[in-house]
């Protein structure tokens, strides 16, 4: 009985107390490592290592020191702050730190100029170096100026200094089409490149192209072979770029003139010329045939080998044999370019008919001057256009295609001495009589030398496919030419280079005055008056006293040679300079060239 009156009371205890149970105190080994912590009697708390310890608060320990703790566990006293809102747990390295304030983003900015001032610029907190004490002169380009000047004139400025085109509007487009603008740019300096005009010149005509449709931060680039042009639109936007190779070359001055008066329209502002029709125009322009046929480019080329030998003291057969000589080396020369040969063997063999002639007539006994029959063969084939094309690009910068230039023009004359020489060798060989001191005794015939010289400048326009309202103009400046050249020389006793140099400049500024007036290429004004000015008689005796075994007395005359081919270029360029200066377009106030001192 009492067994069970105690097992009731035990009973109701339970009842009236469910956690009593739960509260009684266990062993270490029967708690579990993942249970929550819990309270025995003397209130020593157990806590996992796994309990999150935001989760946990120590109550100050009461009655025993003993407790389990965690070694992650908030020490007792320590009030843990709440947890903040959710965020993402993974943020960016650029993210700013807590607590650190960012700047309000400025106002939407449209889009400047790549010469305007940054936004951070203001006039009131301007640095002193900005603008400079003396300010930034204005840049003033006469509508009346001719084309070529005012756009030599921005591509010599600096890039923050080239003033902005003014707004066009081409007829029936929206906006210019870059790469169609670019591309009609190309085509047209291929044109004048390949006619022969200085890379300065092509540079020009490019620049002013693209900027008569819009097209202001253009970069053109004129090489030998290669032509290429940049565009930017902005400082953000990607670059347009495209290129073009030149593969053939031609002398055609008719077409060179077309293409002038072709950029001249798109460069007028009061002209308006779409896309559409400055190609049509373009695509005329190359389908145009020679102003003269093949016959008279053959005749022509006679007359002028009869009339530089009549320069150097022929007569009426001297004249009769350069002419057939001459015309029958340029018979051979094209049937060599119709088979596909280079120009250099070409050259090789045009000379070889003149000397061929001239040492027949030695060995026949005909008492005529044969030296002149030889050197007035070698007229025609002397490549004065390119020398002074190559000189001139020298001269004004374009290092890279005067070197390429002047290249070429060495292979074509080393392609005339060995034509030359393999003839003078066997003649020499045949026992022909040739008289290296001829070139001592020439007659002067004032008159006769005028009237030749002018011939001479005639046939070579004709050869150089110039116009015809042309023709007459360069024929002047080259009787002039050879006019100055013989007052300064045989009168006045002055070296031969000297008075060359002289006659060249007369040419380029006469030259450069008459392509302002008709507002057309300088080329055709002053590559044909060069011609009775070009060294063939120096180039003859030179090569014929190396044949005769004289060296010394042969290079020497080379030497020569070469000089009054320099003469002439620099003459030519620096009259054309000097005629810039006399009408004061493009002169030095707005037109700066490259300011080197002290040899750097």
């Amino acid at each position: 009985m009492r067994g069970k009156h105690e097992y009731e009371r035990r009973r109701r205890e339970l009842v009236a107390e469910p956690d009593a149970e739960d509260r009684k105190p266990q062993s270490d080994e029967a708690r579990s490592a993942f249970a929550p912590p819990g309270r025995d009697e003397g209130d020593s708390a157990a806590t996992s290592e796994f309990l999150s310890p935001t989760a946990v608060r120590v109550p100050p320990v009461s009655g025993t020191d003993s407790s389990t703790t965690s070694e992650f566990a908030v020490p007792a006293g320590l009030d843990v702050p709440s947890a903040p809102a959710a965020e993402p747990e993974t943020t960016s390295e650029f993210a700013l730190p807590q607590g650190l304030e960012a700047r309000r983003p400025h106002a939407a900015e449209p889009e400047g100029s790549a010469f305007s001032p940054p936004s951070t610029y203001t006039a009131g907190q301007a640095p002193p170096a900005f603008t400079p004490p003396s300010g930034i002169p204005a840049v003033r380009l006469t509508k009346e100026a001719p084309w070529q000047d005012r756009m030599r004139t921005m591509l010599r400025m600096p890039v923050a200094e080239r003033p902005a085109p003014e707004p066009v509007h081409k007829t029936g487009e929206s906006a210019p089409a870059v790469p169609r603008v670019l591309d009609l740019t190309l085509r047209i300096g291929e044109l004048l490149l390949a006619g022969g005009e200085g890379a300065e010149d092509v540079e020009a005509a490019m620049f002013a192209v693209c900027r008569s449709y819009g097209l202001d931060r253009c970069e053109p680039t004129v090489t030998f072979t290669l032509l290429s042009i940049s565009y930017q639109p902005s400082l953000v936007d990607d670059p347009v770029t495209a290129s073009r190779t030149v593969r053939r070359r031609g002398t055609d001055y008719t077409r060179l003139s077309a293409v002038f008066r072709l950029v001249a329209d798109l460069s007028d502002p009061d002209t308006t010329i779409s896309l559409e029709e400055a190609y049509r125009r373009l695509a005329e322009l190359r389908r145009n045939r020679h102003p003269y046929p093949g016959w008279a480019l053959t005749g022509a080329s006679g007359l002028l080998a009869g009339a530089a030998s009549v320069l150097v003291g022929g007569d009426v057969i001297v004249f009769i044999a350069a002419a057939l000589g001459a015309m029958l080396g340029d018979r051979l020369a094209w049937l060599c370019a119709g088979r596909g040969l280079p120009e250099f063997y070409q050259f090789t063999v045009a000379a070889t008919p003149p000397a061929a002639i001239g040492v027949a007539l030695t060995v026949a006994q005909v008492h005529v001057n044969a030296s002149a029959v030889v050197t007035g063969g070698l007229f025609a084939l002397l490549p004065g256009r390119a020398l002074v094309a190559g000189v001139q690009d020298g001269l004004t910068g374009f290092y890279i295609t005067a070197a390429a230039r002047l290249l070429e023009v060495m292979y074509f004359f080393v392609g005339i001495v060995i034509g030359v020489l393999v003839v003078l060798y066997f003649g020499v060989k045949l026992g022909a009589q040739l008289n290296p001191d001829a070139a001592l005794n020439v007659s002067e015939r004032p008159v006769v030398q005028i009237l030749a010289s002018m011939l001479l400048c005639l046939t070579f326009a004709v050869l150089l496919q110039q116009e015809r309202s042309t023709v007459l103009w360069v024929t002047l400046n080259g009787g002039v030419a050879w006019s100055v050249y013989g007052a300064m020389h045989y009168p006045g006793g002055l070296s031969p280079v000297a008075s060359t140099a002289v006659a060249a400049g007369l040419v380029g500024l006469f030259g450069q005055l008459l392509a302002r007036y008709r507002f057309a290429s300088a080329l055709p004004y002053t590559t044909a008056a060069i011609g009775p000015l070009l060294p063939g008689s120096a180039t003859y005796f030179g090569l014929l006293s190396i044949a005769q075994a004289h060296v010394d007395k042969g290079l020497v005359s080379l030497a020569k040679a070469a000089s009054l081919a320099m003469a002439i270029a620099i003459g030519v360029n620096l009259g054309s300079e000097i005629s810039r200066l006399f009408l004061r377009v493009g002169s030095a106030k707005g037109r700066r060239a490259a300011k080197r001192t002290r040899g750097f």
